[in-house]
């Protein structure tokens, strides 16, 4: 830490150590925690009781994993907080209380924040860039299956080790990138099914090795779905899942009740239309029971007509007022008529209603996922690429400029990728908007990036 200026009498409130500690941070010229030196791990060691006695001052925030990959963290990545969120939210995947504040702050100020299902690294990128565009929070989210691809098909995942290693190197890109937007994250896993637990038993292995190294787990959070089992199997297993996730101070997402449709494998098209309206005595009971877990964070999938997917007009009957009731009845359960307890999950967002959306975020939904719209955006983006270039991509020489010109610029893969983002992005500004969360962070307009010309030093093939 700097050397301080002439001693200043620390509060007499604070213990010995915190009182010269803040002593020390409050006598330094200009010092700011992201102003440290970013010294190898090494050579870190020695700061880091004072770093763990200043965090648990409120005066820096908690890991940052920019520190530990040993790559810079400037500009909007090393800021603590930001103007408009509470001063537990900072840069990069959020985790515990500051998952807990950010979610309560969505609530209180009518937002919700877009969940995005991601496949791969440029997948994940484009939802980083969307979010900072919109100078928003996201959430980054992995299914099985899409945990699966990002190891890649041709790898055996036999006891789903392809999809916990698969989800494992996803969380570390989210986590090295986040920071580097400069957005808050929250990085969680989609459906898992009973069949599937093996999958979150490997991730949440994964949690407790990150946990006892950093302090925080590796997720935010994970979800398991377990709706198509009996209700009371269903609040079993969950309980016993979430006093495993709340030592590590993870969220658990539950469901209740069936999205309709097909996603990822799982298919739930023939389903009883009853049980796509959960029951406000049901949501109580799953409620009373996750809130008996000591240190305990859950939010609910509760299902009001959901399906994943996106039909044609009017064969999707959503019925958000099931969310309201649900909050009245609760609210007098626990003695707070008036109140939200219930942090509701939005699944099946893509293609509905936008009256449907705002009713729902205004009875406490603060999480939407969205995946079959921005499968469509990104396919979108390299489809309107071809059709744009397609003279130039039937063969690698020859094109409308003469017979020998090569084509390489044009199926150089980073071409139609960057395309592929730039259409999903521009979905997702929409869903932003949409769901009132534009402008949530306070920092403004995203600076144009700065990249050197020429495409082996950052720029494009083909512009």
């Amino acid at each position: 830490l700097p050397s301080p200026l002439p001693s200043v009498p620390p509060p007499t409130s604070f213990p010995p150590m915190a009182a010269l500690a803040l002593t020390t941070v409050l006598t330094a010229p200009a010092f700011s925690p992201a102003l440290l030196p970013r010294a190898p791990p090494a050579a870190r060691a020695p700061l880091a009781p004072q770093m763990g006695l200043l965090r648990k001052l409120g005066l820096r925030r908690s890991f940052r994993a920019a520190d530990d990959a040993g790559i810079p963290c400037v500009d909007e990545c090393a800021i603590e907080a930001y103007p408009n969120l509470p001063a537990s939210v900072h840069p990069g995947v959020v985790t515990g209380q500051a998952l807990i504040d950010l979610l309560e702050h969505a609530k209180e100020n009518g937002y919700a924040i877009p969940a995005v299902n991601c496949v791969t690294s440029s997948s994940i990128n484009a939802c980083l860039e969307a979010a900072r565009k919109a100078d928003s929070p996201i959430i980054i989210q992995f299914s099985s299956g899409g945990s699966q691809f990002y190891a890649g098909k041709g790898l055996d995942n036999t006891g789903y080790k392809a999809a916990i290693a698969g989800a494992v190197s996803g969380a570390f890109h989210v986590r090295a990138m986040a920071e580097q937007y400069g957005v808050p994250v929250i990085l969680h896993t989609d459906h898992c099914s009973k069949a599937l637990l093996p999958w979150l038993d490997g991730m949440l292995a994964a949690s407790e090795r990150y946990f006892a190294a950093h302090g925080e787990p590796l997720f935010s959070s994970h979800m398991i779905d377990l709706s198509e089992e009996p209700l009371e199997e269903n609040i079993e297993i969950c309980v016993d899942y979430l006093q495993q996730m709340a030592k590590l101070n993870m969220l658990l997402e539950m469901e209740l009740g069936i999205t309709g449709g097909e996603e990822d494998g799982v298919d739930n098209e023939d389903a009883d239309p009853a049980d796509l309206y959960s029951k406000p005595e049901e949501i109580w009971q799953v409620y009373e029971a996750l809130s008996k877990v000591p240190n305990g964070k859950f939010t609910v999938a509760a299902a009001f007509g959901n399906v994943h997917g996106v039909y044609a007009p009017g064969n999707v009957k959503l019925d958000p007022e099931i969310l309201n009731n649900a909050q009245k009845f609760i609210g007098d359960k626990i003695g707070k008529p008036g109140s939200k307890p219930v942090s509701f999950v939005f699944h099946g967002g893509s293609g509905s209603d936008i009256k449907d959306i705002k009713q729902a975020i205004s009875y406490g939904v603060v999480k939407m996922n969205i995946d079959t719209d921005t499968q469509w955006s990104y396919w979108s983006g390299i489809r309107s690429y071809y059709k744009k270039y397609e003279p130039y991509l039937n063969t690698q020489i020859g094109n409308p400029e003469g017979a020998e010109k090569p084509n390489k610029k044009y199926y150089d893969p980073r071409a139609c990728i960057r395309s592929a983002e730039e259409s999903t992005e521009a979905r997702l500004q929409q869903c932003f908007e949409d769901l009132n969360a534009v402008g949530v962070l306070g920092l403004g307009d995203m600076p144009p990036p700065q990249n050197v010309l020429g495409p082996r030093r950052g720029a494009l093939p083909v512009q």
